[in-house]
């Protein structure tokens, strides 16, 4: 049985993530669950391990959007359900989207 590596809560969230990796095109996933250091993301295709770009996604706080925009880095990809889903670990979070994610995880 695996052990639980996550160090950090987890919150569901579905909600559309623009992400545009260094060296491809931009694309668009499904999100499936954000911690303050990461979050899960369902794509079409693979992305390789260690790959790290730019992503962006909304988080509804108090009834209203706030876009996280911040750097990425792929830290695993497995095929489920016919799709790739794909664990992001957040790079470069600025204060504000701290603040944010946290008031959301509450």
């Amino acid at each position: 049985m695996l052990q639980e590596q996550r160090q950090s809560p987890r919150k569901v969230l579905r909600t559309k993530v623009l992400l545009a990796i260094d060296g491809q095109p931009p694309f668009s996933g499904k999100s499936v669950d954000v911690s303050a250091n990461g979050i899960s993301v369902n794509i079409p295709d693979p992305l390789p391990v260690g790959l790290s770009g730019l992503m962006r996604f909304d988080l509804m706080i108090e009834g209203r959007f706030t876009t996280i925009e911040t750097r990425a880095k792929a830290l695993h990809c497995i095929f489920s359900g016919g799709e790739y889903k794909v664990g992001f670990q957040f790079q470069s979070l600025d204060l504000a989207s701290v603040t944010a994610l946290a008031r959301f995880l509450r």
